[in-house]
């Protein structure tokens, strides 16, 4: 069924009050959250925090303790294989087969889903073109460095052509250039395929994905795009200025720009006779230049002009300080380490 504007693409992931414990604690605890057809959304979270054992969940490796997994609308505890015939999994750390080519194993992995050998010829061709693997696809996995075993991994992934796709610290020990690839091929697969990224780069996740899950404690303290997120947590872009003028008159420019834009701090005036100002507001967009040209209109002189945004960073250490400080922490401490020890 087509979709327009006024009806939003349909939910290929729905998760309800998920709950995981081992020995009676919860290593996932009341996680609830939707994915839509084509979003990108990344998981964030400290050590421990519930990310992997998330991840197991939704995939139908690992059992949920209560709570209810959907793909596609096909309850996970009680349809597994017919929820993984929807899924794309690349677990961290993908255990390759290191005596096959690249080439044999992708085709392995293609009988294995199910693919007809004449469609997965020509699925093959595309995988092995989209992933930037044509020119080594018949040289031994085992030979490959760790940048080319990732695309191994992404396009094995996406073979099936699956509703969702699950990547765990998909650019883990990657240089560089490896996780511009890397990212170019994950974004690539939006608007086609669901994708949730479990990661702890979090420019990466900023960059790549639609919206962000923060999860520490086995919760989702925070989740929305990263704008929202900034709104929510940390709420304010921060306009740093060195002017000289009549500060008296500052306000009303300020309102002239935007209603929200206030004086947090002014300081000064220096030997030259400027001050220091930070103004704030809880507007994202750049409002620099309307700020420059009114503040100019006013007679103003600007020896320095930044605007401060708080990055995802910021907003990832505020939003687990925050939860953290609502919990109990000797229970917390001694939250077992899911999957023994490992995100």
């Amino acid at each position: 069924m087509s979709t327009t504007d006024s009806n939003p693409p349909p939910l290929t992931i729905e998760v309800e009050h998920l709950v995981r414990t081992y020995g009676g604690v919860a290593a996932v605890d009341d996680v609830s959250f939707t994915v839509r057809r084509g979003e990108i959304v990344g998981l964030l979270g400290p050590n421990g925090a519930g990310k992997s054992t998330t991840l197991r969940i939704l995939t139908g490796f690992l059992p949920a303790t209560s709570g209810i997994v959907r793909i596609c609308g096909i309850p996970v505890a009680s349809r597994t294989d017919d929820a993984k015939r929807h899924i794309g999994y690349m677990p961290e750390n993908n255990p390759l087969p290191e005596d096959m080519r690249v080439n044999e194993y992708l085709y392995y992995r293609g009988r294995l889903k199910e693919i007809g050998r004449e469609k997965l010829r020509s699925r093959l061709d595309e995988v092995l073109e989209l992933c930037d693997l044509k020119r080594i696809q018949h040289r031994i996995i085992g030979k490959l460095s760790k940048g080319m075993r990732q695309r191994v991994g992404i396009a094995e992934s996406i073979l099936g052509e699956p509703d969702v796709i699950i990547m765990d610290e998909p650019t883990i020990g990657l240089d560089p250039h490896q996780i511009l690839i890397v990212r170019d091929l994950i974004g690539g697969l939006r608007g086609r395929m669901s994708v949730i990224i479990s990661s702890h780069i979090l420019p990466e996740i900023e960059v790549t994905c639609d919206r962000v899950l923060i999860i520490n404690g086995g919760r989702i303290v925070a989740q929305g795009t990263p704008a929202e997120l900034r709104r929510e947590v940390l709420g304010l872009t921060h306009y740093e200025v060195h002017l000289a003028g009549e500060l008296a008159a500052l306000p009303a420019v300020l309102a002239q720009v935007e209603p929200t834009l206030v004086i947090a701090s002014t300081a000064g005036p220096d030997a030259d006779g400027f001050h220091h100002a930070t103004f704030t507001t809880t507007r994202d967009e750049e409002l620099g230049e309307p700020l420059l040209q009114a503040l100019a209109a006013q007679s103003f002189r600007i020896r320095s002009f930044s605007r401060t945004q708080p990055t995802l960073e910021d907003v990832f250490l505020a939003a687990t300080k925050r939860s953290w400080d609502v919990v109990d922490l000797p229970n917390a401490a001694s939250r077992k380490p899911e999957g023994g020890g490992r995100k």
